[in-house]
């Protein structure tokens, strides 16, 4: 298992249909744990990379009703930031 935890800054306050929306989607195979910040509007997900990819878990936040501005990895390197592995 690979542990990967994204950030997603959202846009205005989610509604309740869409926090009940997230809420299920901890029920998702690969989906470890979700963490609301109100006060920064940030969703936190820790997820199984090897079950789920960046594309996945952000599609799963728009479909819960969530308007995300723009996923960051926890770590703060956007995809094309990363050194590439070694080979």
């Amino acid at each position: 298992m690979t542990t990967v935890e994204i950030v997603f800054e959202y846009s205005g306050q989610p509604s309740e249909q869409a926090t009940l929306a997230l809420a299920r989607a901890r029920d998702v195979y690969g989906i470890r744990g979700l963490k609301l910040d109100r006060a920064a509007h940030t969703l936190r997900i820790e997820y199984d990379a090897s079950r789920l990819n960046e594309a996945t878990v952000s599609k799963l936040v728009r479909q819960a009703g969530v308007e995300i501005i723009e996923p960051t990895p926890a770590d703060g390197l956007t995809s094309a930031q990363k050194p590439s592995p070694a080979a």
